[in-house]
């Protein structure tokens, strides 16, 4: 089979720990070049793979086929647009961009080129998330009126990096709060209305690092919450009017891509943690342990590597990722007014 080449630009935490190894385990792809300032650090890990200190000389390799663009996020908009006018498919790691107009600048160019434009949305398969998808498919909650969604960690110290700086696109709600709003789009489509508390906490900290989101639906809340204050808690917590679910943990990939795993090793993506279903009968709780479900980040790349190569439908496309930009940015508003405010995209 022909393989698409692919060029990862940027070697970061999530060009390292994410992107580069779930690009290496697609049949379908092959990645041969980085862009890096730090030819030394991709070899360690990739000694085969060509880098290239700057992204220019990627995109002007005519065998480059897909450019996957792992840079800080105010980066994402240039690096796509510049890929895009190049005639590479892209591949953005999330946030999509940092502005709604940004977003649809990308999704009409992508368009334009007749290129696929997808973003990395890799916690759609976290061995929880696939188990509650499964849950309200099966309604074994029965109707939702009450669903939260936590990622949560203890980090009281502020870390001398970009995410952690002044600067839009930097911040907690950047970084981890387009992960939750895409899993909810997932579940439940697009809001009614948001209400959103952005909240500096931390001695010494510049950036959001509390964010503690309301999506309004008809007959059901969603909340979305994070916080670098938080050593414990839940990663999920459902209500139906059959019963509720409670989910501890999280997804166990990331953590075994830092500690160098590979995709496919033994145990990959298997959550030890049972979820718990709650049920109330004569005010007497009844439990029983629901066991998770094996969560596969190699399913994102393989549905690009699909895309591009057979016209299948993109894993993650601009479209959806717009609707997430949509409500990242309405929530900054709503934060600034302390209001709720209406979703009208």
């Amino acid at each position: 089979m022909n393989r698409l080449k692919v060029a990862l630009v940027g070697y970061g935490y999530a060009g390292k720990t994410f992107h580069a190894p779930l690009i290496v385990a697609a049949p379908g792809l092959h990645l041969t070049t980085v862009v890096s300032s730090d030819p030394a650090k991709v070899h360690a890990d990739y000694p085969d793979v060509n880098v290239v200190a700057h992204a220019a000389e990627a995109l002007a390799d005519p065998q480059i086929d897909l450019v996957v663009i792992a840079a800080p996020n105010d980066q994402h908009f240039p690096l796509a647009q510049a890929a895009l006018a190049a005639g590479k498919h892209v591949v953005v790691d999330k946030p999509f961009t940092t502005t709604l107009a940004e977003a649809r600048n990308l999704i009409a160019q992508a368009k334009e080129v007749g290129k696929v434009l997808s973003v990395f949305q890799n916690r759609r398969w976290d061995a929880d998330f696939l188990t509650v998808k499964k849950l309200l498919a099966d309604d074994d909650l029965g109707r939702v009126v009450h669903f939260e969604s936590h990622f949560d960690r203890f980090r009281p110290v502020v870390r001398q990096r970009w995410r952690e700086a002044a600067g839009l696109g930097n911040g907690l709600w950047f970084d981890l709060g387009p992960h939750l709003v895409d899993q909810a789009l997932q579940l439940f489509g697009r809001p009614e209305a948001v209400y959103a508390d952005l909240a500096v906490m931390r001695d010494e900290a510049v950036a959001t690092d509390y964010f503690h989101v309301i999506l309004r639906y008809e007959g059901l809340r969603v909340i979305l919450h994070g916080s670098t204050l938080v050593a414990g808690g839940p990663r999920f917590v459902i209500h139906g009017d059959k019963r509720s679910f409670i989910k501890q943990g999280l997804d166990t990939q990331e953590a075994q891509l830092k500690a160098g795993g590979k995709p496919g090793d033994a145990d990959w993506g298997k959550d030890p943690l049972d979820g718990v279903l709650i049920t109330s009968v004569n005010d007497v709780e009844e439990t029983a342990a629901v066991v998770t479900k094996v969560g596969d980040y190699r399913a994102y790349y393989n549905g690009v590597a699909a895309a591009i190569a057979e016209g299948k439908p993109n894993p993650v496309s601009g479209e959806e990722a717009l609707a997430v930009m949509a409500v990242i940015e309405l929530a900054h508003t709503s934060a600034s007014m302390q209001r709720e405010l209406p979703f009208t995209v």
